[in-house]
């Protein structure tokens, strides 16, 4: 049964924290957000999939709700996280600004991603009213009227080498404190996370193959954004996956470069884990080396559309849980 037949507006939060070798903070994370501010657990949002990354000190927590509730169940999530996390002795291998890093918020269905920024902005106006010390970058949908994306903000900022807040200015909130850091809140199609393995431990080597891959780079992959990093002894290629429209695509299925779904009628492609998958493959072996595996942090976008209509229509809010959410 469809959500537009449950008669539900969905959306969700792939919320990134940076804590991941403390169990029962991500937990206790995941738990907030399904409770109503009377301790009641709320019947329209289930946290789908819980990810975490001892290595790199950093969990994704999947949260679908209505998209009338979401914002409420992820700022309940936020305001837990900012009590347990310390970015002033937060340790990790993978980058870092905030305690609360990353709250990017999908549309999944009977939802436009307009309004999904129209949620972002307001989550992070009531973050900084409730959290002293919060600060906020906005990207995507929510960072009116540039709409500039996320890898757009994220270098502007130093994202990827800085850990030096004092000199980081806010779109919204006071100068970013030690302990929170800096927030970033958008909205975009949905965003998918694929990482694969190289049986390697070079990491020139591995930023090489994601460098080959990225989609800013000549016969790059569309959409797709890279980092290399060490990972339990091997290289991993993090690959951020973005959704895109184009009427030129026109294969998609399981095997081919593409895959597809719709929200509101328009019509959304990405590239294909199996894909990416393949494409590291063949680069690596180039090499003369293997790879590991791959790790699908979550959901593709029909996925996660398909767990958030089941979960919230049979009740469950933690999904996750059912799912076996993966503790690395």
């Amino acid at each position: 049964m469809s959500s537009s037949r449950l008669g539900l507006r969905l959306a969700v939060c792939l919320l990134n924290i940076s804590e991941a070798r403390r169990k029962y903070i991500v937990e206790n994370v995941a738990k907030a957000a399904l409770l109503e501010k009377n301790g009641q657990k709320h019947p329209e949002v289930s946290v789908l999939n819980v990810f975490s990354d001892q290595g790199y000190n950093r969990s994704v927590i999947t949260i679908a709700a209505s998209v009338a509730e979401l914002g409420n169940s992820v700022l309940a999530a936020c305001l837990e996280a900012f009590q347990s996390i310390d970015m002033e002795v937060q340790e990790g291998i993978h980058p870092c600004l905030g305690a609360v890093d990353l709250i990017p918020i999908y549309p999944l269905s009977g939802v436009g991603v307009e309004e999904c920024g129209a949620v972002a902005r307001n989550l992070a106006e009531n973050l900084v009213q409730h959290v002293p010390g919060c600060s906020v970058f906005f990207f995507g949908e929510a960072d009116l009227p540039e709409k500039r994306t996320l890898v757009q903000r994220r270098k502007q900022l130093g994202w990827f080498t800085r850990r030096d807040f004092s000199a980081l200015k806010p779109d919204l909130g006071v100068a970013p404190a030690r302990r929170c850091g800096l927030t970033g809140i958008g909205a975009s199609p949905y965003v998918m996370n694929c990482n694969v393995t190289i049986d390697s431990q070079d990491l020139a080597l591995g930023k090489e193959i994601a460098s080959a891959i990225r989609g800013s780079n000549v016969n790059g992959l569309r959409g797709v954004q890279t980092m290399a990093f060490p990972h339990e002894g091997k290289i991993e290629i993090a690959c951020n996956v973005e959704s895109f429209e184009d009427q030129e695509v026109t294969e998609t299925s399981e095997g081919s470069q593409y895959m597809a779904y719709s929200v509101l009628g328009d019509h959304f492609y990405y590239v294909s884990p199996h894909y990416i998958e393949a494409q590291v493959k063949k680069l690596a072996s180039d090499q003369g080396i293997g790879i590991k595996g791959r790790a699908l942090i979550g959901f593709t976008p029909q996925e996660c559309k398909n767990c958030a209509e089941y979960a919230i229509k049979e009740g469950i809010g933690e999904f996750w849980k059912i799912r076996r959410g993966i503790f690395m």
